[in-house]
């Protein structure tokens, strides 16, 4: 079960939304819209943490990590630890890979909500 969204946690999700990067954007273009047969979330709050893009069934988070990341990541393991303790997978990606290697990245979404769902991958649509 998901945790609820503070208040703080909820504003910042919108202003995020606002705010999206070229990475968050094409990726976001790709994941909208039931593309890959699940329903994605884009800024999502779950408890004081925001996702960058959630799917609620199955729960899985995907993340982009900009160059901030490096000097962080003591952050990112409690991050990855309280949201796999609400029950979602996470998937992080470097910022720049949906603006190189788009289809690479769908392609392990696929596949990683093909595994979450026990569905066979043809079920997912590319």
């Amino acid at each position: 079960m998901q945790s609820q969204a503070t208040a703080q946690a909820r504003q910042f999700a919108r202003e995020l939304r606002k705010a999206m990067t070229d990475a968050e954007r094409r990726l976001w273009s790709r994941l909208r819209g039931n593309q890959l047969g699940f329903r994605f979330r884009r800024q999502h709050p779950v408890g004081p943490f925001i996702a960058d893009f959630a799917c609620l069934d199955p729960q899985l988070v995907v993340e982009l990590d900009g160059s901030q990341h490096a000097q962080q990541t003591a952050y990112d393991q409690a991050r990855d630890a309280f949201l796999r303790s609400r029950g979602f997978a996470v998937l992080r990606f470097p910022c720049h890979e949906p603006l190189r290697h788009c289809d690479g990245v769908l392609e392990t979404i696929t596949s990683t909500l093909a595994s979450l769902a026990g569905a066979a991958p043809s079920r997912i649509k590319p």
